[in-house]
């Protein structure tokens, strides 16, 4: 941002506008994520849902965007300049921020590995034999 700035001509406070841009996006990432996870979840309670579950599914539903955002917000912390990710720290309290990154990295890699696994096998199933 400060190279197009310079190269424009504009003589604004890069420091400021540049940590307010960064707000905003990465707000429309959590928002856009959210959403995708909400949309997901939609489709998956359609297709186990009857009259009996409502609450059951609700209450899963419930948990899981909880989950979501206290894991989006242990990752975004990370990626933080040190003064804005001491606040965050003070607000969680005392949390092994560490063992909650490394057990992410590992269930990601698990499940990239199975879903690769599952598309593989899918994708195999689903070809006709050529005899």
């Amino acid at each position: 941002m400060e190279i197009a700035v310079h190269w424009i001509g504009i003589n604004i406070d890069v420091a400021f506008w540049s940590q307010h841009i960064s707000f905003f996006l990465v707000g429309c990432i959590v928002v856009t994520s959210i959403r995708g996870l909400l949309l997901t979840l939609t489709k998956f309670f359609y297709a186990i849902s009857s009259s009996k579950s409502s609450n059951i599914i609700v209450l899963i539903l419930a948990q899981i965007m909880g989950m979501h955002f206290v894991s989006s917000v242990l990752l975004m912390r990370m990626n933080m300049p040190p003064e804005y990710r001491m606040i965050i720290t003070q607000v969680l309290g005392d949390l092994q921020f560490n063992f909650y990154h490394r057990w992410f990295d590992v269930i990601f890699l698990v499940s990239a590995l199975s879903s690769i696994g599952f598309l593989y096998l899918a994708h195999t199933q689903a070809t006709p034999e050529k005899t």
